[in-house]
């Protein structure tokens, strides 16, 4: 017997917003971090715009994210109702819709019928949920999953350059945590492409590449508003 295929889409939906919230988090920490301490203001209030924006990014990763989601899950709610309105009303053009769907993909004139027909009398509204509008219970939206997902992903990788911040010597301060924080974007690199299945380099190199373009040019902005204010 082949062995039976393992497939990763089923993760994409938690898998997407984990992502975008551990690398959000590690970027514009580690970006408010040194573009405070460039502008040269004392220990104290590094710490403490470290630790806000960890707290202010978690929530609003989170409701951005419920808020996002739930739009588009209200959109396909609002779809699947129409198209259950019009299985009623329109039984027999919503049946010749699904087997024009399938002509469409190859199958001859009378198969497309007969499977449509089969498809129907199983689960309609199923069969032209996926067939018909893309949806299906691999893609169906998850708000409160994606708002968790977000929310714990950024706390995670905001405490990457927090934490640093708290050990790094103030001589080398910005670059420990630029260094540390781009590190920190390679591993979570290749973390969510082994976990997707995908090629580990091109995923390490584009967030690694990104992400110490946008904290250098937010430790460069800190360090002009420093000259300005002398």
């Amino acid at each position: 017997m082949p062995a039976k295929e393992y497939h990763r889409i089923f993760r994409s939906g938690w898998l997407r917003a984990a992502v975008l919230g551990a690398n959000d988090g590690i970027i514009s920490t580690a970006s408010l971090i040194t573009g405070i301490a460039a502008a040269n203001c004392d220990y104290y209030s590094i710490i403490s715009a470290g630790l806000s924006g960890l707290i202010a990014g978690s929530l609003s990763m989170a409701v951005g994210e419920y808020v996002s989601v739930k739009s588009q899950s209200d959109v396909e709610s609002a779809d699947l109702l129409m198209e259950q309105h019009s299985l009623k009303k329109n039984y027999d053009d919503e049946l010749e819709e699904l087997a024009q769907i399938y002509i469409n993909r190859g199958l001859s004139s009378r198969l497309a019928k007969e499977v449509a027909m089969e498809l129907t009398n199983h689960n309609a509204l199923d069969a032209h949920a996926r067939d018909e509008l893309g949806i299906s219970l691999h893609n169906r939206a998850r708000p409160l999953q994606a708002a968790f997902a977000s929310a714990i992903s950024f706390a995670i990788g905001a405490m990457v350059p927090l934490s640093v911040s708290l050990l790094a010597p103030i001589s080398l301060f910005i670059p420990v945590i630029i260094i540390s924080s781009v590190v920190s974007l390679g591993v979570l690199g290749a973390i969510s492409a082994k976990t997707g299945g995908a090629y580990i380099w091109p995923a390490v190199k584009r967030v690694t590449i990104l992400g110490a373009i946008s904290m250098l040019f937010v430790s460069s902005t800190g360090s002009l508003f420093s000259i300005l204010g002398n």
